[in-house]
């Protein structure tokens, strides 16, 4: 995706010279080299609600700031401390798969949970770096190991990206599992080619409501988000953004990857149903002004969980990595105030330990739902 490379439009004006005073077979020669290396140039993608033809977008809602307003944060912001905790124990070695009908989640760190169902292990945004960085002696630090060790692993069989920021597209966790478990990789549209180009086989690019195999019976989807994408300054929104809806014989599971709060979830309960399962950000949300339109703080979270329909919800994006402004046990004790005020039945919203585990009941029978005919 983006412009030609500078060399391509040198390359273009020595043909073009070509063109004007060439033979009629140069001529014919210079002119489709030319429409070549302009294809070349152009995006793959077709337009849509959040294509322009050369950058992603979020079709509703604010837009993510741009760098004024990084800059102004970062000049005002007062960062709390974090403590370490590099001791930590990892949780228990989970099974190495569950039966038809069951679902486990097992909450590892950050946006990285193991979903395990009727057969099928899922790893959604894997991190197991000491850094969520381009480089490993800057950018931000884990402040506690993740809650599995990467031994302990199950065999997995399919990795959903949600977006190519670094605390989520981790690309030396991402060859390290390519080489133990020859995984399927699932990314949004503009993905691709990064994973490829890190030797990576098996990679399935789709854009929003397209889907994808999980197993020979059960199938995913990429659905919308509200955030932005970058690894570098001057990639914005080239590539897409993303959650995830998978199918599971109790119910669907939604991952719903960096978002800020839109009417995507809404979408997405329309379209698939209630979800036996919701995996909801709740940390990196403060201040708000700047947060608001790309991270949902913990009401938010809650609010999702209920448009969703979800049936159990847990927390993720927390405690790992210190990204926003927010205290270290900021996110945790605000959704905890949140479920204390919320009237009875209250929602069952969990906040896992890292590296624990939990068994996730199927939808109840009056809530099920079939999920859309093959689409």
């Amino acid at each position: 995706m983006g412009a030609p490379l500078s060399s391509e439009f040198r390359r273009l004006a020595e043909l073009a010279h070509l063109c004007h005073h060439g033979a009629m077979l140069e001529r014919v020669c210079c002119v489709l080299t030319i429409a070549l290396l302009l294809a070349c140039g152009r995006s793959p993608y077709p337009r849509s609600d959040h294509f322009d033809g050369e950058h992603f977008h979020n079709p509703a809602g604010e837009p993510a700031k741009g760098l004024g307003a990084v800059l102004r944060w970062k000049l005002t912001s007062s960062v709390p401390d974090w403590q370490r905790y590099p001791d930590v124990s990892p949780g228990p070695k989970p099974p190495a798969r569950v039966g038809a009908g069951e679902l486990r989640v097992t909450f590892v760190n950050h946006a990285t949970t193991l979903l395990q169902f009727d057969g099928v292990n899922v790893l959604t945004d894997p991190i197991w770096s000491e850094r969520a960085s381009p480089v490993s002696w800057a950018g931000p630090e884990r402040v506690r190991p993740p809650g599995l060790r990467f031994a302990d692993l199950p065999a997995i069989d399919v990795v959903v990206v949600s977006h190519d920021h670094y605390d989520h597209l981790d690309l030396p966790t991402l060859r390290r599992i390519e080489q133990a478990h020859h995984a399927r990789f699932v990314v949004p549209l503009g993905l691709a080619r990064l994973l490829r180009e890190q030797e990576l086989t098996d990679v399935l690019e789709r854009d929003w409501w397209q889907p994808f195999a999980l197993s020979d019976s059960q199938r995913g989807w990429v659905v919308p988000a509200q955030h932005f994408s970058a690894r570098g300054p001057f990639d914005r929104d080239e590539t897409l953004w993303a959650g995830y809806v998978l199918e599971t014989q109790g119910g669907p599971v939604f991952f719903a990857g960096d978002t800020g709060m839109s009417s995507h979830f809404a979408q997405v309960r329309a379209r698939f149903g209630p979800m036996r399962l919701a995996v909801l950000p709740i940390g990196a949300f403060e201040p708000r002004w700047f947060m608001k339109p790309i991270h949902v703080d913990p009401e938010e979270a809650l609010e999702a969980h209920q448009t969703l329909a979800a049936q159990t919800s847990i927390g993720m994006h927390f405690g790992t990595f210190q990204l926003a402004d927010e205290s270290q046990t900021g996110a945790q004790e605000r959704l905890l105030a949140a479920l204390a005020r919320a009237p009875e039945p209250k929602p069952s919203f969990w906040l896992l330990e890292f590296g624990e585990g939990r068994a996730v009941p199927p939808l109840r029978s009056r809530e099920r739902e079939l999920l859309p005919e093959r689409r």
